[in-house]
């Protein structure tokens, strides 16, 4: 019996089209990638070598082992933006232009990370229980294709457990909003 015949394939309707062109190819993501991280790592050292990296009377002063955990991110970054740079010439034309990310596979990745960013911003000016609520109504409806009634539910119940179990139950200073303040919280 082959594998295939113990399979169960289900075709799913709202996975991305096969035929999507490429955004970006894994080369350039390895690169950006490593240099992203190049930058943090320049940033922390320089960060925690002004703060302290050596020792005192009192043991290591506060920079000390994250100027070293960050020297360490350092030389892995370069390491692998010095690999992949090298390696150009030794892989063949398919490997080089392998697809990071697609057209199709980029929109589902940002149809999760816009709403999730607004939800952060939301949170400063409308509070974590209104931005919670809207950030779940709007996933439910609109990724999930919900209907309103049920996704306007669950998030009502959902943010007021999460109100009754942080800031009633265990008394967890949670970012409050207008609609709080209004209440008297």
């Amino acid at each position: 019996m082959s594998n295939s015949e113990l399979e169960i394939v289900v075709d799913d309707p709202t996975a991305p089209e096969a035929d999507s062109p490429a955004v970006t190819n894994t080369r350039v993501v390895e690169i950006v990638v490593s240099l992203l991280l190049l930058g943090v790592a320049l940033l922390l050292g320089y960060d925690n070598w002004r703060t302290g990296i050596a020792w005192d009377s009192t043991g290591p002063q506060a920079g000390y082992f994250p100027f070293y955990l960050s020297v360490i991110l350092g030389g892995a970054s370069i390491y692998g933006l010095v690999t992949t740079l090298l390696t150009r010439g030794q892989i063949s034309e398919t490997q080089a232009s392998e697809t990071f990310v697609t057209r199709a596979q980029l929109r589902r990745v940002m149809a999760v990370f816009v709403p999730t960013l607004l939800f952060c911003l939301a949170t400063q000016f409308l509070g974590m229980y209104v931005a919670s609520f809207l950030l779940i109504a709007g996933f439910m409806r609109l990724v999930g294709k919900i209907a309103w009634w049920k996704s306007l539910l669950t998030a009502f119940l959902f943010t007021a457990i999460m109100f009754v179990t942080f800031d009633i139950a265990f008394d967890v200073i949670m970012p409050k909003g207008p609609l709080e303040a209004a209440f008297g919280y």
